[in-house]
């Protein structure tokens, strides 16, 4: 399967678009199963390696929440969609928490992907990327998360959207 060179040059727009300020907030790095679905047929199969980034929350932003910035790469170990995500999300609670977010993630998956005579690709190589996690601060600097994060599109750039979704877990590390 041929990936498209364009994706570099979308990884270097959303990797230097996004506000960071000058010392990360948090770094993770987490194992997901990758496409896992049980109303649909699967896309892919296997496992991803994911990394990210949490920025400090934007005090500018309170009217809605004070979100933070997160920046996320997904790599597919079986050889299936890779992608990049930037976006929002907040943090509900401190010892045991809850983060929502929404980003816009660029994917390098085919166009057109048929199994069982059923169109399964995501249909665009730029999708939202709505996620959650729950998780539990271990130590001050330490925490641990379980993760669901979909791609979708929901038909703007195509009438194909089937979505894919990546569960797992993550450790995450405070920088300071």
């Amino acid at each position: 399967m041929a990936r498209r060179p364009d994706l570099r040059v979308l990884l270097l727009v959303l990797g230097l678009s996004a506000p960071a300020p000058a010392i990360a907030d948090q770094i993770w790095l987490g194992a997901y199963r990758h496409d896992v679905t049980l109303a649909q047929t699967r896309f892919e199969t296997g496992q991803d390696i994911k990394a990210g980034w949490i920025g400090e929350r934007f005090d500018g932003l309170r009217k809605i929440g004070r979100p933070a910035p997160h920046i996320l790469v997904s790599k597919s170990l079986n050889g299936g969609t890779n992608y990049v995500a930037a976006g929002l999300n907040w943090t509900w609670g401190s010892k045991l928490y809850l983060r929502p977010g929404i980003g816009v993630a660029a994917n390098d998956g085919p166009r057109r992907a048929f199994r069982n005579g059923r169109r399964v690709d995501l249909g665009s190589p730029i999708t939202f990327e709505p996620e959650l996690a729950a998780g539990w601060r271990i130590a001050d600097r330490l925490a641990i998360e379980a993760s669901w994060i979909h791609l979708s599109h929901a038909t703007i750039f195509s009438r194909q959207n089937r979505g894919m979704d990546s569960i797992g877990v993550r450790l995450l590390y405070r920088l300071r």
